[in-house]
């Protein structure tokens, strides 16, 4: 996950060359719009890319964003920064229902899941959980040990 500028400066050619030799499956390039993406795309080869798609994303967009995505879609769920708010499970899921009109792809859901009951929820219509922000205070504040144990209760929660 990054932004495009870094990647343009690099070289588009060189960077996904250099992705796929690592065995990097995919990119989220937060700042690359679909109607900017040629340069890149040119030379994915077998590179994902993961389109962002957030709860102010106009409906008329989806099947833009969707249309170049590859590997899955990751559905902002709040807007804003990442670990500030949570989600409205009763939005969220008209929100994922309504995108899965717009792609076959599978529908990964991050930003604003901290607890494994929120994990739980977001899993019953979605096809993945991201929960990137939590695991990263749990670690700061508490250690590895307590970061392994949160990891083990999110995934027996799902």
């Amino acid at each position: 996950m990054g932004y495009f500028n870094p990647i343009y400066r690099y070289g588009c050619e060189r960077f996904c060359k250099d992705a796929n030799a690592a065995g990097i499956d995919g990119v989220i390039i937060v700042d690359l719009p679909p109607e900017e993406e040629t340069e890149l795309t040119a030379h994915l080869n077998d590179l994902k890319l993961i389109r962002l798609i957030a709860p102010t994303s106009d409906y008329a967009r989806l099947p833009v964003l969707c249309k170049s995505a590859s590997g899955f879609v990751y559905y902002v769920s709040v807007a804003g920064v990442t670990g500030e708010k949570s989600a409205d499970m009763g939005a969220l899921q008209k929100q994922i229902s309504h995108l899965r009109g717009f792609t076959k792809l599978p529908v990964a859901v991050g930003f604003g899941i901290r607890t494994p009951e929120q994990a739980a929820q977001v899993a019953k219509f979605s096809d993945a959980v991201v929960v990137g922000s939590a695991l990263v205070d749990v670690l700061a504040i508490s250690g590895e040990d307590a970061a392994i144990a949160f990891v083990k209760e999110l995934a027996a929660a799902l």
